[in-house]
C-alpha cells in the first residue's frame, strides 16, 4: 500500500485490513479496493471528505470478518 494518497484514518483502517489477511488494490484513479480470498468486499474513497463512506467501508470489512478496532 505504502505511498498511496489516501487519508491517514482510512490507511490505518487499510493497514489492519492487510493485517488480518485481507487484500488491497487500488483502481486507475487511486480508489482503494478491498479482498477476501479473490472476493470483493467493498472500495473506499481516496478522499477524505466522506465520512459516512468510510464509515460504510468498515461495516462493509466487518460483515467479511474484519475486526475494528483492532486489540
Amino acid at each position: 500500500m505504502g505511498g498511496d494518497p489516501v487519508d491517514k484514518d482510512t490507511s490505518k483502517i487499510l493497514r489492519e485490513a492487510e493485517r488480518q489477511g485481507f487484500t488491497v488494490r487500488q483502481t486507475t484513479s487511486q480508489h482503494p479496493m478491498v479482498y477476501q480470498e479473490g472476493q470483493f468486499v467493498t472500495q473506499f474513497s481516496g478522499t477524505p471528505g466522506d465520512q459516512r463512506g468510510l464509515k460504510n467501508g468498515i461495516a462493509a470489512l466487518r460483515r467479511a470478518g474484519f475486526k475494528w478496532p483492532p486489540k
